[in-house]
This record gives C-alpha cells, structure tokens and sequence, in this order.
C-alpha cells in the first residue's frame, strides 16, 4: 500500500457535515470520501500523475534457457 501522509484541513462545518453524509451512503469513512472526490477531481481536470508502470519483464538467464 502507498505511504499515506496525514495534513491538517480547515473546512466549513455545513461542508464536512455533507461530505460526512455522502461518505456513509457511499460506505466510506470521511477520510476515504475526501481522497475519493479529491482523486477524481484531478483526473477530471487532466492532472492525474501517469500510472506506476509494471515492471519488465526479466530476461531469462543463459543456464535457464539451455535446461529448457
């Protein structure tokens, strides 16, 4: 799992009372609703980081292709 790092914010009472509501119809926590919305927000707006590419592929070792 990606290393999370935690930040404080400020936000009207109204905002996190909705955000609260939302996330329990969604059965998120606050937390997970927030990061939820925030994530998709960025990928709306075209500011999504490029995902992690996988790995490559190793080539097999010269002993592990003659015993074949």
């Amino acid at each position: 799992m990606a290393e999370r790092k935690a930040f404080l914010l400020r936000a009207d009472p109204r905002l996190l009372e909705v955000l609260q509501r939302w996330a329990n119809d969604d059965l998120r926590s606050l937390n997970a609703q927030i990061e939820f919305l925030l994530r998709r927000a960025v990928a709306e707006a075209g500011r999504a980081p490029p995902p992690a590419a996988a790995p490559a592929p190793q080539a097999k070792a010269d002993s592990e292709v003659d015993s074949e």
